[in-house]
């Protein structure tokens, strides 16, 4: 049975299972702000920092399920200036790459905005290593590319790689 669940807190399971997952993506080439093999005091460690931000509710953190195991997660990153709080940054869409094309991400992302729309934020930005597979799957989920940077990550071998820039306008 599939489920989605919004967390305010991360229990040690929790953060645990995400590391796994972190990890994971990571060596399956994800370009996700880590390098390949990264280590997993260095992953425990963000998502010890996604904690600090999930209590201080700068953050929307959303795990999905598939028989009580850990498919899928995604965050909202908030906006906290007075002229944005209509906005959050998608960051960290992540999938069991043992999973992928059973649609956990698509399922996710539609409970996301959703849930969004309930908080009053209509617009979403995220952005993507350009020519990811990650862009195809945001151009048809509705996402608009604005545009990239070029050279603006680095991969472990020292190579840059441009990265693309994404919006959606939530419907109300």
């Amino acid at each position: 049975m599939i489920t989605v669940e919004h967390l305010t807190h991360l229990s040690t399971s929790n953060q645990n299972a995400l590391t796994e997952l972190l990890g994971c993506c990571i060596d399956s080439g994800a370009s996700l702000g880590f390098y390949k093999a990264s280590e997993s005091n260095i992953l425990t460690k963000y998502w010890q920092s996604v904690n600090r931000e999930l209590e201080n509710k700068l953050r929307l953190l959303y795990i999905l399920y598939d028989n009580n195991e850990v498919q899928a997660t995604v965050q909202l990153a908030l906006c906290h200036k007075q002229n944005g709080r209509h906005r959050a940054e998608v960051e960290k869409l992540l999938v069991q790459p043992r999973a992928h094309r059973k649609g956990y991400a698509t399922k996710l992302m539609a409970y996301v905005e959703s849930q969004a729309l309930k908080q009053g934020i209509q617009l979403l930005v995220l952005d993507t290593q350009s020519g990811d597979n990650a862009e195809l799957f945001y151009q048809a989920s509705g996402y608009t590319k604005v545009g990239q940077i070029p050279n603006y990550v680095s991969d472990q071998e020292g190579r840059f790689h441009s990265t693309s820039y994404y919006y959606k306008h939530l419907k109300l």
